[in-house]
């Protein structure tokens, strides 16, 4: 339902002597919109990344005209600083518009603009906005005076407009449904530089023309002598069941469902190592009849697309930015000045906020600040005139999140990169393996997850569960790291030998573990169990007594 206009709340609009379409010529109103109103607006909104700071103002740093025969619309880029001495650059497109009869959730404020009433509204709330950006993508405009560019891409056969809705809830991003199976990705946080999600998803679809991913289709970018800033990425809508987040937390519920109705005795399940590669014939008889065979041909799937992505990135010898690259003096002073300063960030995070834990998250807590020197000397003791393989583009975030069920298939979504990380960072070519490390912990997460989520549910100590827990871990980092390993291989993309493919994904694995306690400590204390048990059982500590 559409909330009206709360007249009372709106009574007192601001007041310019400009008209709309000269707004941002007008120094006066672009001083008052970016102090009086856009301060107020942009810190309720979801898509607003600075909640955790304090604001201390925001500029206008450029601002573009885009016309329909019946409107003018203005793309503008804001540049928020904050009191914390660091700022980040947000895209909104803006209208006005003299109806009344609005949602209060597209409203930014009410003006009267030379004489005409109206409202500043998020444009992309209005349909004539949203068709006009469609239709500039599918005849690939490029307006020289406004330096935005519209790219249709090769996979797009739309020829017109049909329909738009949004795609579910506003998140850091906003993405607009258009006929049904396209799907625009406006970026609401930019960088001055071509954006990952953009750079990686075209280069997939027409260079590479991989079929697990959505589709590239269009792009909307503006040219600046500084570099490109990628605004919006069209990619077709993939049809599918949901993502494998929610597939793996329902697997896990039954696996753990049925440790009571088939009667296991925990202790008495087969373990194996971590990391010990598992062809699905020799996964123990007694883990099958627990856990399903379903399950571990998904994951076997899994591995495969997640190997034919990496083989996909790093199999072009021609475009420099997908060029494999092998490891440096240069890489491993980046790597090991990142990952220290990340350590000492959480292992203050840790030591602040211990008040907080109890019972077994103290306890792994206690024996990770007993154990820093040991985990600090791990990233440390990175040779990288040891390493034998060779760095790619990774998808430099990859979870469950990031994946599509399609049928009996997957599909891998968002090449943004890891959000802590600069624009910079994310472009840095990495072990691929960091993305499989990435996988375990999710996996790791969903078992875990399940656990918390309904421990009275299964009559078992949460001892027994953990211990289950880990068994079950084990056996699908198994069989996908076998298949993983396989299907890279036979694809010629080097990821080095067995000694040099463990100690990177203990590498790997100990820093996603690690980047994941500052968020559990700040949000959610009893959650921290999670990664620290990642991290206990990385380094070999004794997890449960």
């Amino acid at each position: 339902m559409v909330d009206k206009i709360n007249e009372a709340e709106y009574k007192n609009p601001l007041v310019f002597h400009t008209d709309w379409g000269n707004a941002f010529e007008d120094e006066s109103f672009i001083k008052i919109f970016a102090s009086d109103i856009l301060e107020n607006y942009i810190i309720n909104k979801r898509w607003y990344g600075g909640k955790a700071s304090t604001l201390k103002y925001i500029e206008i740093v450029h601002s573009f005209k885009i016309t329909s025969a019946d409107n003018t619309y203005y793309g503008v880029l804001l540049e928020v600083n904050f009191k914390e001495a660091f700022y980040q650059h947000y895209f909104m497109p803006l209208a006005f518009l003299p109806q009344k009869d609005l949602d209060t959730n597209t409203i930014i404020a009410p003006v009267v603009m030379n004489e005409k009433e109206g409202y500043l509204v998020d444009a992309l709330h209005q349909e004539d906005f949203r068709k006009l950006l469609f239709e500039k993508i599918i005849h690939s405009k490029k307006d020289e005076e406004t330096k935005v560019s519209f790219h249709k891409g090769k996979k797009l056969h739309a020829k017109e407009y049909i329909s738009s809705h949004f795609m579910g809830v506003e998140q850091s991003n906003t993405s607009i449904v258009f006929n049904d199976n396209l799907v625009l990705k406006i970026f609401r946080r930019i960088y001055i530089s071509m954006n990952p999600d953009y750079e990686i998803s075209r280069f997939l679809t027409e260079r590479m023309n991989f079929k697990h991913s959505p589709a590239y289709t269009g792009s909307i970018s503006i040219v600046f002598s500084e570099g490109n800033i990628t605004l919006g990425l069209m990619q077709e809508l993939v049809p599918n069941q949901g993502d494998a987040w929610k597939y793996m937390l329902e697997e896990a519920d039954r696996i753990f469902e049925n440790l009571s109705t088939k009667k296991i005795i925990v202790s008495r399940l087969p373990e194996i190592e971590l990391f010990k590669r598992l062809p699905l014939k020799d996964v123990p008889h007694e883990i099958i009849d627990w856990a399903g065979l379903s399950i571990f041909l998904r994951i076997q799937t899994l591995a495969s697309r997640t190997a034919e992505m990496h083989i996909a990135l790093g199999s072009d010898i021609h475009e420099t930015a997908f060029t494999p690259l092998t490891y440096n003096g240069d890489y491993s002073v980046w790597l090991k000045n990142r990952l220290t300063y990340q350590f000492q960030n959480r292992l203050n995070i840790l030591e602040n906020n211990l008040h907080k834990l109890d019972g077994l998250e103290l306890e792994l807590a206690n024996k990770f600040l007993d154990n820093k020197k040991e985990i600090r000397k791990v990233f440390l003791d990175f040779d990288w005139t040891q390493m034998k393989s060779e760095r790619i583009r990774i998808h430099g975030d990859y979870h469950l999140g990031q994946v599509l069920m399609n049928g009996d298939d997957f599909c891998i979504l968002d090449f943004e990169g890891e959000p802590e990380s600069t624009i910079r960072d994310r472009k840095v070519k990495q072990p691929p393996l960091k993305d499989v490390a990435g996988m375990f912990r999710s996996f790791h997460y969903a078992i875990y997850a399940t656990i918390f989520n309904s421990n009275d549910k299964y009559p078992y100590t949460q001892e027994e569960l953990f211990q289950a827990g880990e068994i079950l871990y084990k056996y699908f980092v198994g069989v996908f790291l076998n298949t993983y390993t396989e299907v890279v291989q036979s694809g010629n993309l080097n990821i080095g030998y067995q000694k040099e493919i463990d100690f990177l994904l203990k590498y790997c694995l100990l820093e996603k573990a690690i980047y994941e306690l500052g968020y559990e400590l700040n949000s959610r204390p009893r959650w921290s169990v999670i990664p620290l048990t990642g991290v206990a059982s990385i380094m070999g500590f004794n997890t449960i007594n």
